[in-house]
């Protein structure tokens, strides 16, 4: 058991990441059932919505859970808030500086983890008393950071400049990425694309049958200028891309970007015109599964591919997550 499990008091040191319009009450408490950290994705709800959702989730599981909020969410203390009024025991907070919330958030009694894509950040976590940290590398859908560090470099360097307990994301999909991870001197990892297209995830079904579809280099890093997010190929996403080799300001981009580009591709399911956020990890999925099932795939490869490092034994393949 390592310190992930002992913090969250769970089974297994898998995290499903807050996603925005994919993260609701039945993922989010789908996966505390089988073991792992469920998180409801507040970013794309409004308060009252975010409560609706608390509620359920508290009624489907027994198990802890959590909410992923991103900072720059403009009505953020509502959404504290309600997170203290009903009691949740864990918050993960991203896109911001931890110090502004992490002591009124402990105060209550609650469980903080910040999500940060470089040294400097979780160096600010360590001062700012976080619980732990969620290191995320450059292969990790939404919103990444602008130094575009890969996971691989990224985890050995922040475990150097903190103690604190380290959450591995960004392309890790199977028992063997988890492994790695775990090498570099992670103890947990936070997984998102898989868990998009998990059986009981909101997102909408043209979206996941999308990401099914996908293949090596359909991702990119996109809109550098404003915050940074990587995206799945299509229409909007080859705008984006010719306006910024023709040298579009942050303004421009910003009104191509317009509101509700996200929810329009995730969750209403536009395909052309909407914002389709996933992981380079996309091009290894291969079907829609409960959350249950992915759970016990992702532990089952990472005993046996442990075991066969021990013995010597190469680990070539994981069982199920690999496309032809």
């Amino acid at each position: 058991m390592t310190r992930i499990c002992k913090l969250y008091n769970i089974t297994h040191p898998i995290i499903q990441a807050g996603m925005i319009w994919c993260s609701g009450w039945k993922l989010a408490s789908a996966v505390s059932n089988a073991g792992g950290l469920g998180l409801i994705g507040a970013g794309s709800m409004y308060p009252d919505v975010l409560e609706d959702h608390i509620i359920k989730c508290k009624k489907a599981t027994d198990k802890p859970f959590g909410v992923n909020i991103p900072l720059l969410y403009p009505d953020v203390e509502k959404l504290f808030e309600i997170i203290i009024r009903h009691k949740v025991p864990i918050v993960f907070t991203s896109a911001g500086n931890p110090a502004k919330y992490t002591g009124y958030l402990k105060d209550h009694g609650i469980n903080v983890t910040h999500v940060v894509a470089n040294t400097k950040s979780a160096v600010k976590c360590q001062q700012s008393g976080v619980d732990a940290i969620v290191a995320e590398g450059f292969e990790a859908g939404g919103h990444n950071g602008k130094e575009e560090t890969t996971t691989m470099v990224l985890i050995p360097a922040i475990r150097q400049v903190t103690d604190l307990p380290l959450i591995a994301a960004g392309g890790i999909g199977c028992g063997r990425s988890m492994l790695a991870a775990f090498a570099l001197g992670a103890e947990g990892v936070q997984i998102g694309s898989a868990f998009v297209v998990a059986e009981e995830s909101s997102a909408h079904p043209a979206f996941k049958q999308k990401i099914l579809e996908s293949r090596e280099g359909d991702t990119r890093l996109s809109l550098k200028q404003l915050i940074p997010v990587r995206l799945l190929k299509n229409q909007f996403a080859e705008t984006i891309r010719q306006q910024e080799e023709a040298g579009a300001t942050p303004a421009e981009l910003q009104e191509i970007l317009g509101h509700g580009r996200a929810k329009l591709g995730m969750f209403e399911g536009n395909m052309d015109e909407g914002e389709l956020e996933i992981g380079q990890i996309s091009s290894s999925i291969q079907s829609i599964q409960p959350a249950e099932k992915i759970i016990s795939r992702i532990v089952a490869e990472f005993e046996e591919s442990r075991q066969k490092m021990c013995s010597g034994v190469p680990v070539f393949q994981c069982s199920g997550d690999d496309k032809n």
